[in-house]
């Protein structure tokens, strides 16, 4: 679907529903380089379940115009914007590494709005290596073969699709080859700079619900267990043998971890 927002054209996925304002809204923020395409599954599944799905693609992403926004600040604002824009007053966000960020730092934004909150593949702080974000600068191949291979357990990289004849990894990386020139390097910048987490956490008034890879070597395990302190009704989802890539590397287990988050919201 698409709509406009700041003079610039937002597209977001609705699971094949139409958007009732009457619904519960469910917002899914996608990683860096990557768009609305990666929540597939949960955007269908929920769609059909009582929920008013908005799988957003960020600025300069996927089927959104402008240029990619610098910050996870402004991310959030931009996301808390085109949500009221499309008529919502409450909104449970769920982002998945980049978006992890932008949806924690939306519900320190506004946590009137926030009912609950997902995060995947999180961690804080969510710093990133210098040779990712030398080769993400200049545009090299390389950062996204750094991304394919740290960002998936080695399991996931040897194949294990439920769909026969597909693989776990070339799809996504064939997603993060289409960004447009400067996106990804913008994207891994905002999360590295990124410092206002725990403020954002301190503020948020809603449930945090973490979903996390065993194996996660991106985002580890580590930063988000020391993190969780900041949180006030938090709850972790842990995946076994599950890289960062939870949302093609264990699809069944992620949405099954949305729905018993999305029980209590």
């Amino acid at each position: 679907m698409l709509t406009t927002f700041n003079g610039h054209q937002v597209f977001y996925a609705n699971g094949g529903q139409a958007l009732d304002v009457n619904l519960p809204a469910l917002v899914f923020v996608h990683g860096a380089g990557m768009d609305h395409t990666v929540w597939t599954l949960q955007s269908r599944y929920f769609a059909r379940h009582g929920y008013a799905v908005i799988a957003l693609d960020l600025p300069g992403h996927g089927r959104s115009s402008g240029a990619p926004l610098a910050g996870v600040e402004a991310m959030a604002t931009w996301v808390l914007g085109v949500v009221r824009a499309l008529g919502f007053n409450r909104a449970v966000l769920a982002g998945h590494s980049l978006g992890s960020l932008v949806v924690l730092e939306a519900a320190g934004q506004a946590p009137e709005f926030v009912r609950s909150l997902a995060l995947l593949g999180f961690s804080y702080p969510m710093q990133v290596g210098a040779p990712l974000l030398e080769a993400a600068q200049n545009n090299d191949h390389a950062a996204v073969d750094m991304l394919m291979i740290w960002g998936h357990d080695y399991v996931a990289q040897l194949g294990g699709n439920a769909v026969p004849g597909m693989g776990i990894v070339t799809p996504i990386q064939r997603l993060v080859e289409r960004a447009a020139r400067g996106v990804l390097y913008t994207d891994l910048h905002a999360c590295h700079v990124y410092t206002g987490g725990t403020d954002a956490a301190q503020r948020a008034q809603c449930p945090v619900n973490l979903i996390l890879g065993d194996r996660d070597r991106m985002t580890p395990l580590k930063g988000a267990r020391a993190f969780m302190q900041h949180f006030k009704q938090p709850t972790l989802a842990l995946l076994q043998t599950c890289g960062h890539g939870m949302l093609e590397e264990r699809p069944e287990e992620t949405y099954r971890a949305l729905a018993a988050m999305l029980e209590k919201a």
